[in-house]
């Protein structure tokens, strides 16, 4: 039992207070929005700076970390002053590209709110969660009595492209951040709570050919032909399916998309002239690897079809395994604590398609839930979150974290 007196009063207080700050988190949004942050490249310094007054004007003392000058990261912890566990709230930055921006109905970089949602470029991944982070954390600032331990909200910068100067250079910098929990605000879509996410394989695939005029050129002897041959093999991995491992089974729908593998060829460079044999082509292929595999079979699967095809060969560029987190632990006993004293349906399991910085927690045996506002499996053209999501994502964040930093809680 929690040792809170009435946490269900708590969590309905913090629902009204959050209805109550509407306005305030529609205005904090849509200085999200404004703020440009599309990577590449990756400039968070426009949007770290709003992160950063707005937790100033609450009476914080955030910090920006940064590895590069333009990529910034906000740091801002909640010390409760008694001992306790310490939860880390993280929520990313940058933003996809736009894309075609003729093909918006609204303008990406300015918020639209309409029929109850929210548009704007990055509002579902995830400036929709940024905002929810933030009044979540200034909640826990106005009810220090209700929890021990500590709270650390990390803004960071270089998520989208699994870069290296944000939640990779915040962990290898301070040891301390790994902490005890994380709420990632990356959600897998479709009001769904995250246990789990796909592993990352990003390989490339090199080819040399045979040098010559084209008119002498023969069967896979061009490395833009050699290329083709393997990439087609990996294309057919496409769909793959996993048997669930034993602590995940039962969790998922048989046909869960999180259990199939995708190959993605993302880039393709070969050759200098259409007259002349391609000597050297690349191929960059971004593999999403589910639960019940490893990467590096994934990796040997690439490998074996690649073997047989004179001048290929495969490096890897970065990569880690399918990963997850028990639902059964005192993060996600708070967390089904909280959504049941706010009155939120029992929410459906997922396991995340795309990567998010939640991975790089577990994988240091950090217990980890995603949940965000976001709509569908990814952002895109309109981009949106739903303004009632903002909010109950604030909520859940908050009375989730007080579940889970009261000391009567702990282990």
């Amino acid at each position: 039992m929690s040792g809170i007196p009435d946490f269900e009063g708590l969590a309905a207080s913090f629902r009204r207070q959050i209805e109550e700050r509407r306005e305030e988190i529609v205005r904090l949004s849509a200085d999200l929005v404004a703020a440009r942050s599309v990577n590449p490249p990756g400039d968070t310094r426009e949007v770290a700076a709003v992160v950063a007054a707005e937790l100033e004007s609450r009476g914080f003392s955030p910090r920006l970390e940064r590895l590069v000058e333009t990529m910034p990261s906000v740091l801002t912890e909640l010390d409760s002053g008694r001992p306790g566990p310490h939860l880390v709230i993280n929520v990313h930055l940058d933003t996809m590209p736009p894309g075609d921006e003729s093909a918006w109905t609204v303008p990406p970089y300015e918020l639209t709110r309409k029929e109850g949602r929210l548009y704007g470029l990055g509002m579902g991944n995830m400036k929709g969660s940024v905002a929810a982070a933030v009044h979540a954390l200034d909640l826990l600032r106005l009810h220090p009595e209700a929890w021990c331990g500590r709270v650390t909200l990390t803004a960071v910068s270089d998520e989208v492209v699994f870069g290296e100067h944000g939640a990779a250079h915040l962990l290898r910098a301070l040891p301390d951040l790994v902490g005890d929990g994380l709420l990632c605000g990356e959600g897998p879509g479709f009001k769904r709570l995250s246990i789990a996410e796909k592993g990352v394989l990003w390989l490339e695939l090199s080819a040399t050919g045979i040098a010559g005029h084209s008119s002498s050129v023969t069967r896979l002897g061009s490395a833009t032909a050699r290329l083709a041959e393997v990439i087609g093999r990996i294309d057919r991995l496409n769909g793959l399916r996993t048997e669930a491992p034993e602590e995940l089974r039962g969790l998922f729908p048989p046909d869960d998309p999180g259990f199939e593998l995708t190959a993605n060829v993302g880039t393709i460079a070969a050759g200098s002239f259409i007259g002349q044999v391609a000597v050297t082509g690349t191929a960059g292929i971004d593999l999403r690897v589910p639960p019940g595999m490893t990467i590096d079979e994934a990796e040997d699967a690439v490998r074996r079809l690649a073997d047989s095809v004179d001048g290929v060969t495969v490096r890897r560029i970065k990569g880690w395994d399918p990963n997850w987190t028990s639902y059964d632990t005192p993060l996600g006993r708070a967390w089904a604590a909280a959504a049941a004293a706010l009155g939120t349906p029992e929410q459906e399991l997922a396991i995340r398609l795309p990567a998010s910085d939640g991975s790089r927690w577990r994988l240091r045996g950090v217990p980890t839930l995603c949940f965000g506002p976001q709509p569908g499996f990814s952002s895109g053209v309109d981009d949106y979150a739903e303004e009632d999501e903002v909010l109950r994502c604030a909520a859940l964040f908050a009375a989730a974290a007080v579940r889970f930093l009261d000391s009567a809680e702990k282990g």
